[in-house]
């Protein structure tokens, strides 16, 4: 038993000397400490400004204080923290290595014959640490929340989610394309419908209806009125005519019926297993769906290149100080940001693949990591 708990004890030191040491532990420490700080900082002040620019509708609406504080915000807090991780990274990163190069501290960790790769293993897992943290976030914990916050938006800021859509078309089954020309949420109609069915790539049937309207008693049950079917059997057609035939369609309307921010709503596994779906039925409006889900990823891999790039500016003593190092890297994580935002655009309005367009960015700021990490390995 002695011997055992020995042995777990030699372990535990080899651990520690050989992977954490002392000075490892300072590091990730100093470093997850001002990242939070900073997200605490900046966090507030959003929450003041967002307080002050709806306090008008939250009164106007009569939205509870409780509602307010534990619906909305305790869901916009974590929003907002993941969106604007990069920037706390890299505000995190230059503030405290720039405060420890004007104390000399890194010189004399470099006068210790420790090389700047050596120095970065600390922040790479302190990267790690917060590349977790916002990967879980991001697909599971923020898209929970944002349920809760969009509806409070919808219900007391005045935020219409959508109520119509036009020119839908989509396999509902293999060979069965449904389309209507318009979809009216409030009396879940579709107007000038129509159901063709092909067999061997061959019209066999086709469907067309003054309105089909979805019944919420029965899933995937549509009541077709005034319709006409055209059935093609050979070099024979037989048409008939109806007022109202009950019909089961696989398809609902919030396959069409798409709202703002809906995207943000679903954890990564239901995003994917939606865009899978949508897919299979040829619908098309779901790039926002597919760049919301290669962002996510995207995002937690930012912490590693951001930090790098951090690391390397700030690493060494120049005459602007830590205010140099700042605004320059303010200035580099605003243009992350920035272009990942003009990226997504692109996907969601050109014809950009939506996970080239989301991973650009991060392949481009690798670059400029790769340039100052080559940059002060060699002046050293």
């Amino acid at each position: 038993m002695v011997m055992k708990q020995i042995s777990k004890f030699q372990l535990k030191e080899l651990f520690k000397k050989k992977w954490l040491k002392r000075l490892d532990r300072y590091i990730i420490v100093k470093f997850l400490g001002t990242y939070f700080f900073a997200i605490a900082l900046i966090i507030s002040i959003a929450v003041v400004f967002d307080v002050n620019e709806n306090i008008d509708h939250f009164i106007n609406n009569k939205a509870p204080l409780k509602a307010i504080v534990f619906d909305y915000y305790l869901n916009f807090i974590p929003y907002y923290t993941n969106l604007f991780s990069p920037l706390f990274v890299f505000i995190a990163v230059i503030f405290f290595t720039s405060k420890l190069a004007e104390n000399s501290e890194i010189i004399a960790m470099f006068s210790t014959g420790m090389s700047f790769k050596r120095l970065m293993v600390p922040y790479m897992i302190s990267a790690g640490i917060i590349s977790a943290v916002t990967f879980v976030l991001g697909t599971e914990v923020i898209p929970t929340g944002s349920v809760t916050r969009l509806k409070f938006e919808e219900r007391y800021k005045k935020k219409k989610s959508a109520d119509y859509a036009r020119n839908i078309q989509l396999e509902v089954d293999s060979g069965v394309v449904a389309y209507m020309e318009r979809y009216d949420a409030y009396s879940k109609s579709g107007y000038h419908f129509s159901l063709d069915k092909f067999e061997d790539h061959k019209l066999v049937s086709h469907l067309t209806a003054r309105r089909a309207t979805y019944d919420t008693t029965m899933y995937h049950r549509w009541i077709i009125r005034d319709y006409m079917i055209r059935e093609m059997k050979g070099m024979r057609e037989y048409i008939t005519r109806g007022d109202r035939l009950d019909s089961i369609i696989n398809m609902e309307p919030q396959d069409f019926l798409i709202t703002r921010g809906q995207q943000e709503t679903m954890t990564s596994p239901q995003l994917k297993e939606y865009i899978s779906k949508q897919k299979q039925r040829g619908f098309a409006n779901i790039k926002e769906f597919e760049v919301e889900y290669h962002r996510r990823i995207a995002m937690s891999f930012a912490a590693f290149i951001l930090t790098s790039i951090g690391l390397s500016l700030s690493s060494r003593k120049v005459k602007g100080g830590m205010g140099l190092h700042l605004g320059i890297g303010l200035g580099l994580s605003f243009s992350y940001i920035l272009f990942q935002t003009i990226s997504s655009t692109f996907a969601i309005n050109g014809n950009m693949m939506p996970a080239i367009a989301v991973w650009i960015p991060n392949i481009l700021y690798l670059f400029i990591a790769i340039y100052f990490h080559r940059k002060v390995t060699t002046k050293k």
